[in-house]
């Protein structure tokens, strides 16, 4: 009995400790980016198109940087509105499609959600696969098709 109060006082004591990190801002060091890097190509907020994987809507681990980028701009910028618009390939029924398209367009928004992004500057929508940016009947064009962009609609 002895062990389990001192056991639950050491993980209060723990938590309170920690509670106590809580104040600490890890973003003091946010690059503040501009209009001018959406044209820079060495600027993450050049890329606007978040790609995946065939019959998924998991965000890659290399998208995470740009995401970041865009997160970024739009908190430091409220006049930003962004239109998230969810692609697929040609391969699946439409509806199907349509409804991948707007899981990728939706998992976008939440993870802009997750960096502060208020809700208000977002929209997620879904082309499925009515808005090919390639043509061909091959991986490659597959690829290029799946994707989220991001439309902003003012900077």
């Amino acid at each position: 009995m002895k062990t389990s109060i001192k056991l639950l006082a050491a993980s209060l004591a723990t938590c309170a400790m920690l509670a106590g990190c809580s104040s600490v801002d890890l973003n003091d060091n946010k690059v503040q980016y501009t209009e001018a890097d959406f044209s820079n190509p060495a600027s993450p907020l050049s890329h606007l198109s978040v790609y995946f994987d065939f019959d998924s809507y998991s965000i890659p681990p290399e998208a995470q940087a740009m995401i970041e980028a865009h997160a970024s701009y739009i908190m430091t910028h409220p006049s930003a509105k962004v239109v998230l618009e969810g692609n697929t390939d040609e391969r699946g029924g439409r509806e199907y499609n349509l409804a991948l398209g707007q899981r990728r367009s939706d998992a976008v928004k939440t993870r802009l959600q997750l960096l502060g992004v208020s809700s208000d500057a977002l929209e997620s929508i879904s082309f499925g696969k009515e808005k090919p940016r390639a043509f061909g009947k091959d991986e490659a064009s597959y690829q290029e098709n799946r994707r989220v962009d991001f439309n902003y609609k003012s900077k």
